[in-house]
Formats: structure tokens, sequence, C-alpha cells
């Protein structure tokens, strides 16, 4: 998810926060310490959506009796680890990122100790979401909110204008795309994978959306711990479909070398401007946070409920795979293990969260596909909520699991090239597969 790049990137110094509530307990003891009707809870969010949080954690203390209070810190990735060394834990971590918290299961408790119903809480979610923090069959962290990366934005009225349907297959989506050249009425994607310093990270959503649908999640998985490798097989299969979508003649503007140095923040301006010689691109395959950089007439309309203009569809499968949803998450691990604790986790991580007002932040999707979304408060949240329920695999970030010198090194840099033409898919999968950590 790219706030939580953008998190990552723009780590400052930091101090460790000292949070109201219990302290660190951890690593297979019972309880921490402090009293067990407050429970501290650290994450990343902060301003608004921190507030939000609160507001929601506050309203259910009225009927649990159970004090939370929470601290969002800019520099989370940090202070957790920070704090958590020093045996001063918070009571519950909200991770971005599953690395961080898998790197922390000697101090955090499996949720399963803490008499936790795992695969109650989970029954309602896709495939692949209740396993992302497990670890030696132990469940270290659940998803309270997710997010969605699957999702191919469109403009009704330009698809109206030129007759165009939305696909709903991947033999649909490539006659599309051949419609679009041959009547030259532009570019059948838009696309752009310029970051600054993260330049390259939209390039991984693209492979990872085809190494879920042809491996499945257990080869999805393997290659994120690399027992499969970028040199394999089924990823090259991938890279070939990526390579057909993106890099084919026609396909996007400029070809790989404009992708490369088109910034994925102004990519999907094209879908609002008319005609071939003007640029204009009908398809962007892009995350859920992206409706934020659209320009700000699409997003004062989007606020308005108004989607005459935007709107997205899900990314189709190929022939003979699973219907797959790629995205991201928040991950919540418990540092203390009392009654308290496993209450707070229970209800932030179950299908009743956000019904007492948090789901009217646009950034929060429940994990549960039994979750009211009549409580939401945009139509993409709900577009969202049920365009999951039909997924049968969802695949958190690869890149975001990956070894850092991995998912935000090397593999940003060789997809880079191999988009800009400087190298081949093959040379920057062989060089992704060297750099990988032997240990």
């Amino acid at each position: 998810m790219l706030r939580h790049r953008i998190i990552g990137l723009g780590v400052i110094a930091a101090t460790a926060v000292v949070l109201a509530g219990c302290s660190g307990g951890g690593g297979g003891g019972e309880s921490g310490g402090g009293s067990a009707e407050t429970v501290s809870i650290m994450g990343a969010f902060t301003d608004a959506q921190a507030a939000a949080f609160q507001a929601d954690l506050d309203e259910w203390s009225k009927e649990s009796g159970i004090t939370v209070k929470y601290d969002g810190n800019t520099d989370f990735q940090t202070a957790v680890v920070a704090r958590a060394t020093a045996g001063n834990p918070p009571d519950i971590a909200i991770y971005p990122q599953p690395g961080v918290l898998k790197s922390q299961t000697n101090t955090l408790f499996p949720l399963e100790d803490l008499g936790i119903d795992v695969e109650g809480i989970i029954a309602d979610e896709a495939n692949g979401l209740g396993t992302i923090a497990q670890v030696d069959g132990k469940t270290f962290g659940l998803p309270y909110s997710i997010n969605v990366k699957s999702l191919v934005w469109y403009n009704p009225a330009a698809f109206a204008k030129a007759g165009l349907e939305i696909p709903t297959t991947d033999a649909e989506m490539t006659a599309l795309s051949e419609k679009i050249k041959a009547d030259g009425l532009g570019y059948p994607w838009c696309a752009g994978i310029e970051s600054g310093g993260a330049t390259g990270w939209g390039a991984t959503d693209w492979l990872e959306e085809y190494v879920l649908r042809y491996g499945g999640l257990d080869t999805y998985n393997e290659w994120i711990t690399g027992d499969v490798k970028f040199d394999s097989e089924i990823v090259n299969k991938a890279g070939d479909k990526v390579a057909t979508e993106l890099l084919a003649d026609g396909q996007v503007n400029g070809g790989g070398p404009a992708i490369a140095t088109t910034s994925f923040q102004t990519a999907g301006n094209q879908l609002f401007v008319e005609g071939k010689d003007n640029g204009q691109c009908f398809m962007m395959r892009q995350g859920s946070f992206i409706a934020d950089f659209f320009p700000d007439d699409i997003k004062a309309q989007i606020a308005a409920g108004d989607l005459s203009n935007i709107d997205f569809f899900q990314l189709p499968s190929p022939e003979g795979t699973e219907n797959a949803m790629l995205g991201g998450g928040d991950l919540v691990g418990a540092f203390t293990n009392n009654e308290s604790t496993k209450a707070v986790v229970e209800y932030i991580t179950g299908k009743d969260f956000g019904s007492n007002g948090y789901a009217s932040q646009a950034i929060f999707l429940s994990p549960h596909n039994d979750f009211d979304a009549s409580l939401y408060t945009t139509e993409f949240q709900k577009k969202s909520q049920e365009l999951l329920k039909d997924a049968t695999l969802f695949g958190f970030d690869a890149s975001d699991q990956m070894p850092g010198e991995i998912g935000s090194g090397e593999e940003w840099t060789q997809l880079t090239s191999w988009f800009a033409g400087q190298t081949t898919m093959e040379s920057a999968f062989q060089a992704i597969d060297a750099a990988f950590p032997t240990d």
C-alpha cells in the first residue's frame, strides 16, 4: 500500500513514545504489567484517521468497559521495535507491513495463546487473509483493515462515447485493447511507475497480479520467501503477461520508457482527455488509493457520489486461474496476554469493527465479507467489498513481504530498467535472484 511505502521512505528520527495502559509482556509469559482495564495501541496512521479510530473505540468502550488509548507514530516501524527491545511495548500494535510483525514474533503472543478463535474470525474472509502473519502454524496477526489493488479504473463517459464495454474476462480485455488500437481511439492503458526514490514499485504490483493468478496462493507465498525464483517458469509467464499488456506496441503512450518516467500520481489524468493525439488512455490498473491523486474536478465528483467520469472494475483473471485480489492491509498483533487485550483484538479484527463510526473513513475496508456495507460512506468502499466477496484468493503485496533489499530495492531497480528497455526481463529476473539473501 502506497502510504506505507511513503512512511517507510520518509522515516525520521523519533523518540519512543510511552503509551498509557498495560506495558509489554510478550514472548510466552503471562500478561504484562499495568491496568487490565486500559489497553494501549500503537500504529502508523495519524491525524483524522487516528481520531476516527479512537472515536470508534471510545464508543465501543461504553459497552465493554475497557478503555483503549491509540497513539499514532509516523516512525512506527522504528518505534515499535525500539519499545519492544526495551521491554516497554504497547499492548497492541497495528502493522502496515507483515515483515516487521514477523520480525517480532519473539515478543508478540500468538493470538491462539490469548484464547482468540482465529478460525472463527477469518471464516468469512477471502483465502489468504488469515494466514498473512502465520509463523510455524501460529497466528501472530490478523488484518483489521485492508485495501485492494486489482482495480482497473476507467472513464464511463469515455467508454460510452467510444462504444466500449467493460471486459469481464481476460480474453475480453485483450479484445478491448485491440479494438481501442484498431479504431485509433487512443491507448488501452495508462501507466506510470515513477515515484522518486521508490520508482519501480508500480511495476511490482503488475507482476504480483499475475504470479498470484498463474501460480495460486502457495506458489505466490513461496515466491515471497525466495523458494520460487524470479527466473522460474511461473514468474516468467507472469512477466510475459505484463509485457503483453504494457510493453507491446501501442499499449501505452510512449511504451516502456514513458512508463518508467511517468509519475504514478499523474498517469491517470489521461483517462480524462479526449483523442489519441492528446494521449487518451482507457484503463489504469491501480490500487484504491489512486482516487486521491485524480484531478480536483474528478475528486469533487467522487465526493458527490457522481461516478459518471470515473469508476473501476476488477482486473480479470486469465482463463483457468482463480479469481484473485491483490491488496494490502494493517495487521493487529498483541504484546500482552490478558482478557482486556483479547477483547480489544477480537473487536478490531472482527466483523463488527467500524460499526461504531470508523467505516466512515474512505480508507477503511473491512476484511470481512459479512461486514454491513451500508455503514460505508463511499460507493468505492461498497463496490470494493462486493468484488472482494467474489474473490477466492487474496494476495498480500509480495514486495512488502520480501526482504527489504529485494522488495524495496533490487526488484524496483531491475523492473524499472526492464520497462525502460535498458535490460531484458530475463536479465532483470536473474539479477533479482542473485541479490536474494541466502540465510
